[in-house]
């Protein structure tokens, strides 16, 4: 027991003599004294050149380092420098193995960062090129160096070290600056001013933080001035973080401000467990302008299946002045007091791997938008449901500029937009990626000044095959309904619609959409069409389908068919209409027919509808790219049609069709499109002639019948005497019939 005892005794007297020989060391050795030998051996050792200009000290309670105006240059140009640099760390501490930096200073740091023309960073430089014989040696060492199998007390180095207790009193970065140049792209970024402040820094326990910094780039010309204030705590196994009290601020201007300053902002509280893999923001707040995002989120896992809950919301704000103070150009709307009042919040919540929004609201203005829906990250399937108001879609267009529709119609605007490249209209890689199932709901929705109500839409995405189950809604007192389908799955997406619409009146809804009022009823639509391509001009050339329609109890405005046909009657009459008034209407019956659709043409051969007194048939072509109208009219006469004298109706014109012509840009509105048609008369009068001569054979063929009979009955009498006639006449009745 004595020896060991004595051995003791002597361990720790060689350590206090050891600690009083460094002691002195420290005391009675000048490092200045070294400064040549230092600079020497950083100058041997690597490609920089160091220069000491101020004192260095050092102190032993605590242990501690302190370096005073150093350079470092790199082929002449500085790499790095510092005014002062003071490291302290409680002496003790180390015995315990359990350090204490009592403080750090780093103050005036200038690094200098660049890129040549070549890629290559200076900060390569630094270490001299091994000799090729060295490196050589190197690699065929490391080569034939035998992997070390991993040992018990190696694995427990990794992964079941004793948790490091570790503390620093004070820690003060000033003044530092980094300035990175690339010559190859011209960029220059520069941070200047950062300074850091942090005290009390103890693994377990809260500590306060302070950073701030500016940031400027050359490409775009950009800067910002940070601020950043906290409290952070970590645990001493380094697997448990926490952020209190965060009040960041980062004042921003540059090119993409349009000059502006902006400010952005971040506060709150954020938790994160690497061992349990959860995390948590409280209160937390970003804010860009006038923009502002509050949260509340929890999140449990973070592997491929997440889960999310808490709530996360957008305060309303003005989208016009959210743009204005970004320095952006502005929105030009028709309606300028739209796109002032944008709000949005949700729940978040659902099963692992599916985050899914619940309670959400999204306000446009005066439209409110309800609805759910949900992500999933195996497959990335969306689904969502989403049911609004009202929403008057006009109000958000650009303003018309004035002049526009003439412009459009001039040959400089289709020259332009001919030489303008046609744009694909569907991304078909993205929509090959989709995985929806959505459902949306409109009470009221106008666009095209077109107003629709009880608008219902259901649309299924998968690898490529895009479909419309649903899409229905009332319109003009009338009711539509549609389905169509989108196969993208081939570079060459394919189209198919089919459309029913019923008892829509189409004067209103003509007005409405394009203030053409050539025609009123309730229009019964049945559509049926497929087309291919993805581009609009492909998509005209190849559809392909019918449309069948007819109109009940409408009216043609703007035209009088009446007119046109009493026109053409009082050239056969050889007379002259007498009425001044003839109206600007043709009302009709059950109009109907079939269009065939062949690519930008529709084919009409069997329009008909009932007048008073006349029969409309008609047949002919609607041009839809060129807005072109060729139709060949007949008025049939079945009966009379006007109180004109001119216009009576003789044998010779009941059933004569009265040819008619409606040719023309129908965009330009109906008064001009339709006429009587003169060339198609001839046939009209030759009919009549053949009435005519009709009627005159017809007359001479009873003529001859009336002298026959007269003859019978003349011979009859004379042989059964006088007084028989009567009775002759009665057996002989439709004997010449």
């Amino acid at each position: 027991m004595k020896a060991i005892r004595y051995v003791l005794i002597a361990i720790v007297a060689l350590v206090v003599l050891a600690i009083a020989a460094i002691a002195i060391a420290m005391a009675v050795i000048d490092p200045n004294d070294y400064k040549p030998q230092i600079e020497k051996v950083v100058e041997e050792q690597t490609n920089l050149d160091l220069v000491l200009e101020g004192d260095i000290g050092w102190s032993f309670i605590p242990l501690g380092l302190e370096l005073n105006d150093v350079e470092a240059t790199l082929d002449g140009e500085r790499l790095i420098a510092l005014k002062q640099l003071v490291a302290q760390v409680d002496f003790w501490s180390l015995i315990a193995m359990s350090p204490q930096v009592s403080t750090f200073v780093l103050d005036g740091l200038d690094a200098r960062l660049t890129v040549n023309e070549q890629g290559e960073g200076n900060w390569t430089r630094i270490m001299p090129e091994p000799a090729e014989g060295d490196a050589q040696e190197d690699q065929q060492d490391a080569a034939s160096e035998p992997e070390q199998p991993a040992t018990a007390e190696t694995e427990g180095d990794q992964g079941g070290s004793s948790p490091l207790n570790f503390n620093v009193e004070n820690v003060q970065i000033s003044n530092a600056q980094v300035h990175y140049s690339d010559l190859q792209t011209g960029q220059k970024v520069t941070l200047e001013d950062f300074t850091v402040n942090a005290s009390n820094i103890t693994l377990g326990s809260e500590f306060p933080l302070e950073v701030g910094f500016r940031v400027e780039t050359t490409q775009p010309q950009f800067s910002v001035d940070g601020s950043i204030q906290a409290r952070l705590a970590a645990n001493e196994a380094l697997n448990d973080f926490a952020v209190s009290g965060l009040e960041a601020e980062f004042k921003m201007n540059g090119e993409a401000f349009g000059g502006k300053s902006v400010t952005a902002k971040l506060g709150g509280s954020a938790k994160a467990n690497l061992e349990s893999e959860t995390a948590t923001l409280s209160d937390f707040t970003a804010s860009l302008a006038n923009l502002t995002l509050e949260t509340n989120l929890d999140v449990k896992g973070f592997g491929d299946k997440p889960t999310v809950q808490g709530k996360l919301a957008i305060s309303e704000f003005s989208l016009k002045d959210l743009l204005e103070n970004l320095g952006q150009p502005a929105v030009e709307t028709t309606d300028a007091a739209v796109l002032q009042a944008i709000a949005f919040s949700t729940s978040i919540g659902g099963d692992a791997g599916k985050p899914a929004l619940s309670d959400l609201i999204i306000k446009l203005d005066d439209t409110t938008f309800k609805g759910s829906g949900s992500y999933n990250l195996d497959n990335g399937g969306i689904v969502f449901n989403l049911q609004g108001d009202k929403l008057n879609v006009d109000r958000y267009l650009p303003p018309a500029v004035e002049g526009e529709s003439a412009e459009a119609g001039s040959d400089a605007p289709a020259q332009t937009a001919s030489a303008s490249p046609e744009g694909d209209l569907l991304p078909l890689e993205t929509l090959r990626s989709l995985l929806l199932d959505i459902d949306f709901g409109l009470g009221e929705l106008i666009v095209g000044n077109l107003t629709i109500n009880e608008i219902k839409a259901s649309t299924t995405a998968s690898k490529g095959l895009l479909k419309v189950d649903e899409f229905s809604g009332k319109l003009y007192e009338g009711s539509f309904g549609a389905k169509a389908t989108i196969d993208a799955r081939s570079d060459t997406p394919k189209w198919a619609i089919d459309s029913d619409v019923s008892n829509v009146q189409t004067l209103p809804m003509l007005a409405d959409v394009a203030e053409i009022t050539m025609l009123s009823g309730g229009a019964n639509l049945k559509i049926s069409a497929t087309t291919s391509g993805n581009r609009i001009s492909a998509l005209r050339d190849k559809a392909d389908g019918q449309i069948s329609f007819n109109l009940a109890e409408g009216q043609f405005r703007n035209m009088n068919l009446t007119r046109m046909a009493c026109q053409g009657i009082a050239l056969v009459n050889q007379d002259q209409l007498t009425t001044t008034d003839w109206g600007d209407t043709t009302p009709f019956n059950d109009m109907r027919g079939t269009l065939d659709i062949n690519g930008n043409v529709f084919d009409n051969t069997n329009l008909v509808a009932s007048l008073a007194g006349m029969k409309l048939e008609g047949k002919g072509t609607v041009d839809m790219k060129q807005t072109l109208v060729d139709y060949e009219l007949g008025l049939r006469i079945v009966g009379e049609i006007h109180r004109d004298n001119a216009c009576r109706v003789t044998e010779y014109v009941e059933d004569v069709v009265i040819p008619v012509e409606c040719r023309g840009d129908f965009s330009a509105g109906a008064a001009s499109l339709c006429s009587f048609d003169g060339s198609r008369f001839r046939d009209t009068l030759k009919t009549i002639a053949e009435n005519a001569a009709r009627k005159k054979a017809q007359e001479e063929v009873d003529k001859a019948k009336g002298k026959a009979e007269e003859k019978v009955l003349e011979k009859l009498e004379e042989k059964l005497g006088e007084g028989s006639g009567d009775k002759v006449k009665d057996a002989l009745k439709g004997l010449f019939k």
